[in-house]
């Protein structure tokens, strides 16, 4: 399981006009199973997704697809981490 936290480094205005394209390819990332949940960061300044892969280079891979990377609209931090603890609707994104 990965965290991925997504820093805006360019303004609002440079976001904004990728955001489309930024929403299909997250669309994408669900269908392929890929992302479990996303959102804004509050205050606007970035975004983090929840994601589910084999290894970090996949994640990596996946990464490389996002227009906001493709386009240096954000840099990207991956966490690793392994859920062994969740409440009983999340149960099944224990390993």
């Amino acid at each position: 399981m990965f965290i991925i936290s997504l820093t805006y480094i360019k303004p609002l205005e440079e976001v904004d006009a990728l955001l489309e394209e930024h929403v299909e390819y997250l669309k994408e990332q669900y269908r392929l199973g890929n992302f479990l949940a996303s959102g804004r960061k509050v205050p606007r300044d970035g975004g983090i997704i929840l994601a589910r892969a084999v290894a970090r280079e996949e994640i990596e891979t996946i990464i490389s697809l996002d227009p906001f990377y493709r386009h240096k609209i954000a840099s990207y931090e991956i966490t690793e981490f392994t859920p062994t603890m969740t409440s009983p609707e999340l149960a099944f994104l224990k390993e």
